[in-house]
């Protein structure tokens, strides 16, 4: 079948243009529900966002014609988990005493450096000998007694995604489609055995709670002072709970070797739309034991969360692969092909505009704010009298701005890949 499938294109702009609305808001303390993570256990339409870029890349890698090659894989994964280390070490970096602009422009030609690094397109030798040599230099600041990065956290989304990614690849490339199901599943069972049964070893039972479960206990072991600022203690990206994401991540693999299949389209489809189901059941009864929730990536989200990525994609290949009705799928093409370039820019970009200050004199409680926050504040919000709308024009603001920039882009043909 051919490499690139529209409808998985339309399913990542989806995704894509879901998380520039829900990680921007022009107030974060106005957002409407479902454009906010669950409290704890449970699923909102923001939960999905993640899960849905790992399911995402498990088809990608099964669809791909291309078998790639060790070095390859080596060097995507490690380009992935750099630009998400970067996004992290961005607000740590200090070059001496400077400060304000000055500083400002050294980090904005950081930024540029690392973006051709990571995202350029050069030999293939000199990106391994640079993805490496990246990865060595990010290591030493972290744990090299660096007081600037002492306490710069290591885990994060991008992260992840590199990891699953390479251990996905590598089990894809091994082992055929029922070893896959048989991996994926055992991963499932054995991480619910870890959160609900096994005691955490500082003493306490074995439980779900934020901060003293089996998963915050192991991340504050190998990463203490390296997590999550607002918690300190565990990581919603931790090491633990990168185990089960690795079940998102086959769970797509599994779906893109059906898209290869010999059979018919139509028999693709009621697949899909089958297993889809299917696993939205079990997620749902799974939850009564071992609940849904994101942050823990518990067993049950993973396959809740599958079946609605499966069943989703389902829909879509059969609308737009199947019976041709593509016309109206270009804005989302255009938001869906280049994913990287917009996960890495839409975190930097405000770190830049949060940067430059604005000076408010006439407000005593609040005198400098940072250009993102002063724009909302004097031109958009000014348009709505409810703080929920004003906030989601923020957001809304932020996804234009995205599109425009993301079309020119399509329309010269540049797609930027790790």
């Amino acid at each position: 079948m051919n490499q690139r499938l529209t409808s998985l294109d339309v399913f990542r702009g989806m995704t894509i243009m879901l998380m520039i609305i829900v990680n921007n808001p022009g107030d974060w303390g106005n957002v409407y529900a479902p454009f906010l993570h669950a409290e704890w256990h449970g699923c909102t339409p923001t939960d999905l966002v993640f899960p849905f870029f790992l399911f995402i890349v498990g088809v990608s890698v099964a669809i791909n014609p291309n078998r790639p090659s060790t070095d390859k894989i080596i060097i995507r994964t490690l380009r992935i988990i750099l630009l998400g280390l970067f996004l992290n070490y961005y607000s740590k970096i200090h070059i001496g005493s400077l400060e304000g602009t000055p500083l400002l422009l050294v980090k904005v030609l950081i930024t540029a450096i690392i973006t051709i690094a990571l995202l350029g397109d050069y030999d293939k030798k000199i990106q391994l000998y640079v993805a490496v040599g990246l990865f060595v230099l990010a290591v030493v600041l972290a744990f090299g007694g660096f007081e600037d990065y002492k306490n710069v956290r290591i885990p994060g989304v991008l992260q992840r995604i590199g990891i699953v990614y390479f251990i996905i690849t590598w089990i894809f490339l091994r082992t055929n489609a029922k070893t896959q199901f048989i991996i994926g599943s055992a991963i499932l069972l054995i991480y619910w055995f870890l959160m609900t049964v096994v005691p955490v070893p500082n003493g306490m039972p074995a439980n779900l709670e934020p901060t003293t479960n089996l998963g915050a206990w192991f991340d504050n072991l190998i990463l203490n002072g390296h997590l999550w600022a607002t918690s300190k203690v565990w990581d919603p990206e931790g090491l633990l709970s990168t185990l089960p994401a690795i079940g998102t991540g086959l769970a797509g693999v599994l779906t893109g070797q059906l898209l290869k299949n010999q059979m018919t389209p139509n028999q693709r489809v009621i697949n899909m739309i089958s297993w889809g189901i299917g696993a939205i059941i079990v997620g749902q009864i799974w939850h009564e034991v071992f609940p849904i929730n994101k942050a823990l990536w518990t067993s049950s989200y993973v396959v809740y969360v599958g079946g609605l990525a499966v069943l989703i994609l389902g829909i879509l290949y059969w609308f737009i692969d199947v019976r041709g009705w593509d016309n109206w799928t270009k804005p989302f093409v255009i938001y869906g092909v280049n994913p990287m370039l917009v996960f890495f820019f839409s975190g930097i970009i405000p770190r830049v505009l949060g940067s430059i200050k604005i000076s408010q004199p006439q407000n005593t409680e609040n005198p400098e704010i940072g250009l993102q926050q002063w724009l909302y504040d004097n031109w958009i919000a000014t348009f709505f009298t409810e703080p929920k709308n004003a906030s989601m024009a923020g957001a809304l603001t932020f996804l234009l701005i995205w599109f425009v920039i993301l079309y020119l882009f399509y329309r010269k043909k540049i797609i930027f890949k790790v």
